[in-house]
């Protein structure tokens, strides 16, 4: 009998995610009341506030390897090879991004499950991409060295 074991999940990795993700809720929550002073209809804003938040994350994994928040915090998109992700992986990717819970779903999901790459959300093991960390943000705590 085989037995397959999850690797750790990294909590380091996913706080870093989870502030690239806020970096990013800023930069559109500003945009969100910005379209809201100018459109002055809730329902107007949350449209294009959807459709400019999806294109902002697909457009930007794609093109840019990162969004601003990733870029910030050391992180970028990838395939599980290693290559620049497409429109249609960055948009599987991305999809939970619509509102703001399944993001935190898609995140539980991932953590509670098996799964390869403890990198990996529950839509990137989808879209078969990941997100790596290309410079260290936060480091860990270690112990002073006794005296």
């Amino acid at each position: 009998m085989t037995t397959i074991s999850n690797p750790p999940v990294d909590l380091t990795h996913w706080l870093v995610r989870l502030l690239a993700y806020a970096i990013d809720s800023i930069i559109f929550g500003v945009v969100a009341v910005l379209i809201l002073l100018v459109s002055k209809d809730m329902g107007i804003t949350l449209v294009v506030w959807v459709v400019l938040s999806l294109l902002y994350f697909i457009l930007l994994d794609v093109y840019w390897g990162a969004t601003i928040g990733k870029n910030v915090m050391g992180l970028v998109v990838q395939t599980e090879k290693g290559g620049k992700v497409s429109l249609t992986q960055s948009f599987i990717r991305n999809i939970s991004k619509i509102v703001f819970f399944p993001v935190f779903l898609d995140w539980i999901i991932a953590m509670v499950t098996s799964g390869e790459d403890p990198r990996q959300k529950f839509t990137d093991r989808i879209a078969k991409t990941t997100v790596i960390q290309t410079r260290q943000i936060v480091k860990s705590a270690k112990p002073a060295p006794p005296t």
